[in-house]
């Protein structure tokens, strides 16, 4: 079976010989450039519809009503993300991937024709909450088809530019999102995923051939609930703190403590079923282990930071939501050029410990620059501060799947893979979530003390000036864009001085939390990238275990004798995983 090949099964792989030259390079044929562009659409389309929503939110509240769950529309789509990794990681593996990735991208559609349909705001939450049930898979699915069909030696290079789909999502989600909510309406921010869902359904449909399988074993129902019900725990706590509750409170208390219970009680149950939904083994694997500590830090900070980036910008340049968007332009454009560069350097080297390190420290001085943003910086000084960033997470955002699914055994490659991330979106939340409580926090206080302060000056023009913006409804809960760009200069100023004095040193708090993802990033073991797709490792296991069972049936003493001394599949696994650590590749 050649390297290119996508669509040979197993079965059929297993009758010629898997070798292959680790020196020889990577020919994709025309099938696979199909399938590669279709996963990146899939990938697009699930990290678009994480932020497209946010433009269109006043008018979908204004149109549907109930403005106290507007939150909701996109808590409930990511909730459903997070809770449905697990399951599609592990069904990939169980009955084969084209048919969850078909799965999924169906119930994405279907998610995403309803909620553009929905009459209240109920409706559209449940809607939402379909959705991302379908775009947890298409995530996972698309990472995990990846290692099946690309050797690990070159996967760093291609992965690279689906990895740079959550940035292209970032900057292109508020600009469509804003302009089909004012050019056509707010039914389309859901309506656009129609016709490229539809496509990309289709030529997976015709041009993919992965393996499936029957599965005669039993859903490890329990593991998932005690998982999924952590993580909704976890998203229902950074979702309430601050609004429906404090954020140190009984409520507080009882939802994290309700948390660690469900996840503690996991090892128990997972131990003793047959299928589990999160291998133990996972957390013995030193690459696994790592790679998600390095996402849950780093990721968090990131999106943590980013999420109120936007807000900053709109208030200290007095731009639009949509100018705001295009601002974060060049941090894109840095996570995509760092990216393919460090994916094209291990593919031609297979060297890969450095990247983490770099990568993370890169994005820590990214953040220290940011800090000392102030509402005279220089346009270009911002863009060329946020291209650090970008730069620096780009070198290593998709290398750790890689890393992940290069370490661990073809068998539960998409549980891995599907582990990984979970850990990592419940980063991103409680990151957000945190991040988010104290930027509110410091923004209340100094608005606070600054209405006071002017309420207080001895200048009669200055308090007369307050007292009308504030019968006319201005208040620290009421502020936007437009009315504080509208403002006389002194409490224009005061309120943008607010927002930098109450963001920019956040960003420099988040610098240890990199620099400590780059010290963790340092343990990561030494392996050899694999030179075989994911297909060529599982023909070779189905021919391993045809062979054992022939010669376990056959009657001759020395065929016995010699497959009791052969090693079995996960112990030869094993074997294979530590002579790559004993490796000198890096």
């Amino acid at each position: 079976m050649s390297s290119h090949d996508v669509t040979a099964a197993p079965t059929a792989a297993a009758k010629a010989p898997t070798s292959v030259d680790p020196e020889a390079p990577f020919h994709p044929d025309r099938r696979f450039w199909l399938i590669y562009v279709f996963l990146m659409v899939v990938m697009f389309l699930s990290a678009l519809d994480q932020t497209i929503v946010g433009t269109a939110m006043p008018t979908i509240v204004g149109d549907l009503g109930g403005v106290e769950h507007m939150s909701w529309i996109i808590t409930a789509y990511t909730l459903a993300i997070t809770i449905s990794m697990p399951i599609y990681g592990k069904l990939g593996d169980l009955v084969g991937r084209k048919r969850t990735f078909l799965v999924a991208i169906a119930l994405f559609l279907i998610g995403s024709a309803l909620s553009g349909f929905a009459n209240s705001m109920g409706v559209i939450i449940a809607f939402r909450f379909l959705q991302g049930l379908g775009g947890g898979g298409l995530m996972i699915s698309s990472q995990a088809i990846t290692a099946d069909i690309l050797p690990a030696r070159v996967r760093g290079l291609y992965m690279a530019p689906m990895g740079a789909m959550f940035g292209v999502a970032s900057v292109l989600g508020p600009l469509v999102g804003g302009w089909l909510t004012d050019s056509v309406s707010w039914h389309w921010v859901f309506w656009i995923n129609l016709p490229l869902g539809i496509a990309a359904w289709i030529a997976i449909a015709a041009a993919m051939k992965l393996p499936s399988h029957k599965f005669s074993g039993h859903v490890d129902w329990l593991g998932l609930t005690l998982l999924d019900l952590g993580a909704l725990l976890v998203v229902l706590f950074a979702a309430g703190g601050g609004q429906q509750f404090e954020w140190v409170s009984w409520q507080s208390a009882a939802l994290l403590g309700a948390a660690v219970i469900s996840w503690a009680m996991l090892p128990t149950v997972e131990s003793r079923a047959s299928e589990p939904i999160v291998p133990l083994e996972l957390f013995t694997n030193r690459t696994f282990v790592v790679t998600t500590l390095v996402g849950v830090l780093a990721m968090g900070a990131l999106f943590g930071a980013m999420g109120y980036l936007p807000t900053y910008l709109q208030m200290a340049y007095g731009v639009s939501a949509t100018v705001s968007g295009l601002m974060l332009i060049p941090m894109t454009a840095g996570m995509l050029i760092a990216s393919t560069l460090s994916g094209a350097v291990v593919t031609k080297t297979g060297r890969y410990r450095a990247f983490p390190v770099a990568g993370s420290l890169l994005a820590g001085v990214g953040m220290v620059l940011m800090s000392t943003m102030d509402a005279s910086s220089p346009v270009i000084l911002v863009a060329a501060y946020t291209t650090v960033l970008g730069a620096g997470i780009g070198m290593f955002f998709q290398l750790l799947v890689l890393l992940v699914q290069n370490a661990v055994p073809q068998r539960i490659v998409g549980t891995a893979t599907s582990s990984n991330n979970f850990f990592r979106e419940i980063g991103v939340t409680l990151g957000s979530a945190l991040i988010g409580a104290l930027f509110t926090t410091r923004l209340t206080s100094r608005l606070t003390d600054m209405f006071t302060t002017l309420a207080t000056t001895g200048d009669d023009a200055t308090r007369q000036t307050l007292a009308s913006a504030q019968s006319n409804g201005l208040s620290s809960s009421s502020l936007t864009p437009q009315i504080v760009d509208s403002l006389p200069s002194v409490l224009h100023d005061g309120i943008v001085m607010a927002y930098v004095q109450a963001l920019t040193p956040i960003f420099l708090w988040l610098a240890p939390l990199l620099a400590l993802a780059a010290l963790v990033s340092l343990a990561l073991p030494r392996l050899d990238l694999g030179t075989k797709t994911g297909l060529q490792q599982a023909a070779e296991d189905e021919q391993r275990e045809m062979l054992a069972r022939r010669d376990a049936d056959s009657p001759l003493t020395g065929e016995i004798e010699s497959l009791s001394s052969a090693p079995d599949v996960d112990s030869s696994t094993r074997e294979a995983q530590t002579a790559r650590s004993a490796s000198p590749a890096s």
